[in-house]
């Protein structure tokens, strides 16, 4: 490589005693491109995984092809992209997944990233410490995190690449719900299916998309006053049938409803790219989340990309090789001027 990798160790405040007694001590993987001069500062993007997978899976080992972060040294080697610092956090709970958003069924995710993770690599990295140098790009729920953080968190955050990020959840996630449905009960129900999942994890479709809809209901719908696992489904077990004050409060979470309100307008146009993609198969409807996410944001005036490839929604990492080279682009116009 022409850069390098660096392992770090954070100790966490914001996700000590977390509701799930997940580890409040916690990997970063933070990788540094080659410096051209002494003194040399880089743009930021934070890399997000998605749902049942975490930083380590962006850094996957094959023989025969290179791994995200391999691929875009070879690019910012090759002078194919600008360099920047690839920031890979560890946001995994034992639901397989945190959305990268704070749960009080789960723990302060969002709040660790932007409050802990970013600050802890401008001090220890040399980045270009402003909210014009960075960016957070994701897929799936990587790709909702990113976009997240970038309509909650504005002062940190000035670019975003979503790719299949999960929104328009009246699209991509109710479809979902019945085989959900069919994952929890032949458990045995919600409480024996969460009880269960940690040993082993899901062991087909419909667990699996169980396992996906737990993890969300602890984002999305969490109930800590309830019993195990302390969270409501938007949807009935026993008939699938949805539980529209639940959904609602889903609805409320989708990054498609954050980006089309009003207040949000001025957030938005702030952008300095908002890159959307998604497979013309994506199993999930999530290329349908990615038109409506392009119009709203053209509609509020941000600078928008949006391409449909060939494809589903897995095996998808290679679209990193069109999107972090446009926000290194970016994010380096920016914090020059």
């Amino acid at each position: 490589m022409h850069g390098s990798i660096e392992r770090q160790r954070l100790t966490s405040c914001c996700l000590l005693d977390n509701p799930l007694g997940d580890p409040h001590e916690r990997d970063v993987y933070v990788y540094v491109p080659p410096a051209a001069h002494a003194g040399q500062r880089f743009p930021v993007i934070l890399l997000l995984p998605g749902y049942g997978s975490n930083h380590l899976s962006i850094l996957s080992y094959s023989p025969w092809t290179k791994n995200t972060v391999e691929r875009f040294d070879e690019q910012v080697g090759q002078g194919e992209s600008e360099p920047a610092i690839l920031v890979l956090p560890d946001c995994m709970t034992r639901w397989g997944g945190s959305q990268f958003v704070d749960s009080r069924a789960t723990g302060r995710y969002q709040t660790y990233l932007a409050d802990e993770v970013i600050p802890y690599v401008d001090q220890h990295f040399p980045t270009v410490p402003a909210r014009e140098a960075r960016a957070a790009a994701g897929r799936s729920s990587g790709g909702f995190g990113a976009l997240r953080l970038a309509l909650d968190r504005p002062e940190l955050i000035s670019a975003v690449a979503s790719h299949a990020g999960d929104a328009a959840f009246e699209v991509s996630m109710r479809p979902m719900f019945t085989s959900a449905a069919i994952g929890f009960e032949r458990a045995g129900g919600l409480a024996a299916f969460a009880e269960r999942l940690p040993q082993g994890g899901p062991r087909n479709t419909p667990e699996f998309d169980a396992a996906f809809v737990l993890a969300a209901s602890a984002a999305y719908s969490p109930d800590p006053e309830g019993p195990f696992p302390h969270v409501l489904l938007p949807f009935d077990v026993s008939s699938a049938l949805p539980r529209a004050e639940v959904f609602e409060r889903w609805l409320a979470e989708d990054p498609l409803t954050r980006l089309r309100a009003p207040e949000a307008a001025a957030t938005v146009r702030a952008l300095g790219l908002l890159y959307l993609d998604a497979g013309q198969s994506d199993e999930h409807g999530l290329q349908f989340a990615a038109r409506a996410l392009a119009a709203a944001g053209t509609t509020a005036g941000a600078n928008v990309h949006l391409e449909e490839f060939a494809g589903g929604h897995r095996g998808t990492s290679h679209r990193y090789e069109l999107s972090l080279p446009l926000l290194a682009r970016v994010l380096t116009t920016a914090s020059a001027g």
